[in-house]
């Protein structure tokens, strides 16, 4: 392991949005993190399922593990049928459906097809076809169907090929993925695609460059896991492999804006937000909370009534139970191509993991039990 200057937030969180990986087919983000994690850790591997887990070993020597646990995968499309030169298509996650006429879009095409330009065989092995959502003009539409929003089954996606030359170059469950160029804002902000959940990665990184010049007494087990968007699956099966002492789920929240709720959104620009409720251990909310305040990182706290709808709530109840926390960067215009962060959220977030993780020591485990 060798000591690696950090990379600017921006620079890092472009690097990680532009990527493809729907849920499933996490390949392409896996890839690159395993660039990244390597300088950064003691071992990188991945499990059956495509969970990545790096180890990053501290020096206690009593084994005792922390999980740092972000999502790499994104929501998509993925073909369902060729109709006549054209692609129809589902989603994969719980994609926004109507922010998707007239989007940019990337067909990860399985065949070899013809030579068709421009087409690109990345390192996944499959060929990217630039493509756009597209339908009817509204020209050819009712009175009533212009006032309505376009349902998915009316959309389809044209890539510019023949019915022939689509025949031979995409098939039936080829995925589709938003293309979409991650850009700065005014303000320190920045916006693009899969900052659900990049933007956690990205802090993980950050965290892992701050404890490079940092003693830890645990072993910390940083882990990119897949399928969350799809039911929590990645951080089920890595929590269960790793079976670690604690465990701290980074994912987005919801950033106050117009139209949203104030019981339903944070403020931004403010960190981290430490979740709390009957998904998090009291007492890891505690210390994190002991943490910010000792370090002079700003922070929220996020009441969550049930159900965080993070790989928290999978890493809570495996085995016979993990002390799990939350740690949620605030984000605008979810599971949207238009996703927006405050970089600087990004940057508190991945100096509160890393003073969380140094702080843990040998009594640590024995002042969370609950009596």
């Amino acid at each position: 392991m060798t000591t690696t200057p950090p990379p600017a937030t921006f620079e890092l969180l472009k690097d990680l949005t532009e990527l493809p990986g729907l849920s499933g087919h996490e390949d392409a983000i896996r890839a690159r993190l395993v660039e990244l994690l390597t300088p950064l850790t003691d071992e990188v591997r991945t499990d059956a399922l495509g969970n990545l887990i790096a180890l990053k070993r501290g020096t206690g020597g009593a084994g005792q593990r922390l999980m740092l646990a972000a999502h790499m995968d994104e929501i998509g499309l993925v073909v369902t049928k060729l109709d006549r030169g054209f692609l129809r298509f589902t989603s994969i996650g719980g994609i926004n459906e109507r922010v998707l006429p007239s989007q940019e879009v990337i067909v990860h095409a399985s065949g070899p097809g013809r030579p068709v330009e421009p087409v690109e065989t990345p390192a996944h092995g499959r060929r990217d076809l630039p493509g756009i959502v597209a339908s009817r003009p509204p020209h050819v539409l009712s009175a009533e169907s212009r006032k309505e929003n376009i349902p998915s089954h009316e959309l389809f996606v044209d890539v510019g090929l023949s019915a022939a030359e689509l025949a031979e170059t995409v098939s039936v469950g080829d995925v589709i993925s938003i293309q979409r160029e991650t850009i700065q804002l005014g303000k320190g902000k920045a916006t693009g695609k899969a900052f659900d959940n990049r933007a956690c990665l990205a802090a993980l990184i950050l965290a892992l460059h701050h404890l490079q010049s940092r003693l830890h007494a645990w072993d910390i087990y940083a882990v990119a896991t897949v399928q969350e968007e799809i039911g929590l699956r990645g951080a089920i099966t890595s929590a269960f492999g790793v079976t670690p002492d604690v465990g701290i789920a980074l994912d987005v929240t919801f950033a106050v804006q117009p139209g949203a709720s104030s019981d339903e959104t944070v403020a931004w620009d403010k960190g981290a937000a430490i979740g709390l409720g009957p998904n998090i251990h009291p007492k890891i909310h505690e210390k994190l909370v002991e943490t910010a305040k000792a370090s002079e990182i700003p922070y929220l706290v996020e009441v969550l009534a049930g159900n965080s709808g993070t790989d928290a709530w999978a890493m809570q109840v495996t085995q016979a139970g993990i002390a799990t926390g939350l740690l949620s960067i605030p984000v605008r215009n979810m599971h949207t191509p238009g996703e927006t962060v405050v970089l600087a959220d990004i940057e508190r977030t991945a100096r509160l993991l890393a003073a969380f993780a140094a702080g843990l020591d040998g009594e640590t485990l024995g002042g969370l039990r609950l009596e």
